[in-house]
């Protein structure tokens, strides 16, 4: 299911008037009252973080248990016969290969989320808004603050320094990241 639908599903789920969610505890008796979880400005962040690390974390986890899969028997054979135990195999043989693959998962997930714009646009809009931020809203992230500057405040000139440092930083981490790892070295 595209992502897009399901932050439109959650976003139903969740929402603070007819959301499924909070009929359910109302009707079980586990609140007494509904529950904002969608203009609340800590329950907010808590919702797109949560609905966020569920969206992606089925990617992820195919790509480690992909690795774990075919990593080769015969290297936990020689630990053994090494006298290696379980938190060694782990240590010195299971997590260095896993982080083949996952540091660059991690360079890509952190680039993905610093320009999500999906996650915060479609759950809450950036909302609740908030009149210590500059145009910006309690679950904005840089990209959905980029675009209420641009599209809803006409603040084109800080728009685009913005975006220009998120660039900066996106790309010196990623660079940095992939600089570190061997995962592009060829064997």
């Amino acid at each position: 299911m595209p992502s897009m639908i399901c932050l439109l599903v959650f976003r139903n789920i969740f929402n603070g008037q007819f959301g499924p969610l909070n009929q359910f505890l109302l009707e079980s008796g586990l609140v007494s009252q509904r529950i904002p979880f969608l203009t609340d400005p800590t329950l907010a962040k808590l919702t797109v973080l949560g609905v966020n690390l569920w969206l992606g974390f089925g990617a992820s986890m195919i790509m480690i248990s992909g690795v774990l899969s075919n990593m080769d028997p015969s290297m936990y054979e020689a630990a053994k016969i090494d006298g290696a135990t379980v938190w060694k195999e782990f240590r010195y043989i299971t997590f260095p290969m896993l982080l083949k693959v996952t540091m660059p998962l991690l360079v890509m997930n952190f680039a993905g989320n610093f320009n999500n714009f999906g996650a915060v646009f479609f759950l809450t809009e950036g909302g609740p808004a908030n009149p210590n931020y500059q145009f910006a809203g309690d679950t904005d992230i840089l990209i959905s603050w980029i675009y209420k500057l641009t599209l809803d405040n006409q603040m084109y000139s800080m728009a685009a320094v913005m975006s220009i440092l998120i660039f900066i930083v996106v790309g010196s981490v990623a660079y940095w990241n992939f600089k570190r790892t061997t995962a592009f070295k060829e064997a």
